[in-house]
C-alpha cells in the first residue's frame, strides 16, 4: 500500500537517531512537511536537516528537553506558525538508564519516567486544543514490548512504557469525538544504538525469544507508524500495535 502525507504536517520527537530518525525519513518520502526535535545532537540533527531539504523536503527542527512543557509547547505552535496546522504528532523520544531496582539511583527513575512519560503528555497537551480545532489529527505514542512484558533491570523503563499505554487509551477516548486518533506502537528488539550497546549474549538470548527469528529494523517500526497516521486507520483509535516479530505472545 503506497501512503500518501502529501500537504500533511507531522511532528516526531526525538527525531535525529535510531527509530526516530527512520519515522522522519518515513514520512518525508511519503510528501509530508516534517519537524522533528532532538535535545543535544545538533550537529546530527542539522545534517539530517539539510539532507530532507536537498530531495526538497520542508523541514523544521526544534532543540529542547522533551520533558520540558516549554519545549513542547514551543515546537507545536512552531509547527503551527509555520504550516497552519499540525496533522500527526509522534511522541517517540526516550532513553534507558537500566540496573536492578536494589541498586537504581531516583536520578536514573527520574530522568527515564521525565524523558519516557512526561514527555508524552507534555507534547500531546501542546496538540490537544489545535488538534480539537481541526477536528482531525493523529497521535501515535511509542511504547515498548517491556511495557507489556516487563524485564529485569527496566523497572523504570517498563514503568514508563507501560504508562504510555494507559495514557493512550485514556486520550483516545477524550479526542476521539473531535476525530483525532490516538495510537500505540511497541516495538520489541530493533536494531539500535541503543541494543547495540548489550552484550552479545542478551542479544542472543532475545532474538531466540523472537518467532520471526531476526530483529526489527528502525524502517520495519516506521511503517507501523505511517499506517497508524494514514487514512486507512481512521477507526483505528486506543490500539497497541505489537512490532516485535511475535516476542509478546
Amino acid at each position: 500500500m503506497h501512503l500518501d502525507f502529501s500537504d500533511q504536517s507531522v511532528l516526531v520527537t526525538g527525531g535525529t537517531r535510531g527509530i526516530g530518525r527512520a519515522i522522519v525519513e518515513a514520512f518525508a518520502e511519503a510528501g509530508a512537511r516534517v519537524a522533528f526535535t532532538y535535545r543535544s545532537s545538533t550537529d546530527t540533527a542539522e545534517a539530517l536537516k539539510a539532507d530532507l531539504e536537498q530531495q526538497g523536503v520542508d523541514v523544521l527542527v526544534f532543540q529542547g528537553d522533551a520533558a520540558d512543557p516549554d519545549a513542547a509547547d514551543e515546537a507545536v505552535q512552531g509547527v503551527l506558525d509555520a504550516w497552519d496546522r499540525l496533522d500527526v504528532l509522534v511522541n517517540n523520544a526516550g532513553i534507558t538508564r537500566d540496573g536492578l531496582m536494589l541498586r537504581l539511583d531516583e536520578t536514573d527513575w527520574d530522568a527515564v519516567l521525565d524523558t519516557n512519560l512526561k514527555s508524552v503528555f507534555n507534547f500531546s497537551k501542546a496538540a490537544y486544543r489545535p488538534m480539537m480545532r481541526q477536528r482531525a489529527g493523529a497521535i501515535i505514542n511509542m511504547s515498548s514490548v517491556v511495557g507489556v512484558t516487563g524485564n529485569p533491570g527496566q523497572t523504570n523503563y517498563a514503568a514508563s512504557k507501560a504508562g504510555i499505554i494507559g495514557f493512550s487509551k485514556s486520550l483516545a477516548k477524550e479526542l476521539g469525538r473531535r476525530n483525532v486518533t490516538v495510537n500505540v506502537v511497541a516495538p520489541g528488539y530493533v536494531e539500535t544504538d541503543m541494543t547495540a550497546d548489550l552484550a552479545d549474549a542478551a542479544q542472543e538470548a532475545m532474538l531466540n525469544a523472537v518467532p520471526l527469528g531476526r530483529p526489527a529494523t528502525p524502517e520495519d517500526v516506521a511503517r507501523a507508524v505511517l499506517f497508524l497516521a494514514s487514512p486507512a486507520a481512521t477507526y483505528i483509535t486506543g490500539h497497541v500495535l505489537h512490532v516485535d516479530g511475535g516476542l509478546a505472545m
